[in-house]
């Protein structure tokens, strides 16, 4: 499945979710998602933008491995991503994404009464804006090397 019907489809999730443990779970199915598209895009995107696409799959997994672990078993998104048609318009979904759950974590945060709680949605938070700054730096070396008069 392409990347941009994969952030289509968490981007509806997050907006049906509506239980704090759904909301947690769309912020890591995210970072999932982003993890999967770094590394798609780190074997098979333009060379000049390998080395920034394995930072953002390495952000994105590293995210997604902290989240896992107070999520209940539940099939994996990314799981099927199998092209990145457009990795500019796919970065930019992926970005909007990013910035979205990072609102949605806020408002759990705000909400919560638990300090564990409270303290896992920073965490997602802080990993979110991390992987948001790795999709912008992909997003930089593309434009560059568009602008240098590679082929995207």
């Amino acid at each position: 499945m392409d990347a941009t019907r994969l952030i289509g489809a968490t981007r509806t999730a997050l907006a049906q979710a509506r239980a704090v443990q759904d909301i947690v779970g769309e912020a890591w199915q995210t970072q999932a998602l982003a993890g999967a598209i770094g590394s798609h895009l780190a074997v098979h995107g333009p060379f000049e933008a390998r080395a920034a696409a394995g930072g953002l799959s390495e952000a994105g997994a590293r995210a997604s491995g902290a989240l896992r672990q107070t999520l209940r078993a539940g099939a994996i998104r990314a799981a099927h991503l199998s092209e990145v048609r457009d990795p500019w318009i796919a970065l930019a979904g992926l970005c909007g994404l990013l910035g979205e759950v990072g609102i949605a974590l806020v408002g759990v945060a705000c909400s919560s009464d638990e300090d564990a709680l409270y303290w896992q949605c920073m965490e997602a938070i802080d990993a979110a804006d991390e992987t948001s700054d790795r999709v912008r730096w992909l997003q930089r070396r593309l434009a560059l090397r568009e602008r240098e008069g590679g082929a995207a």
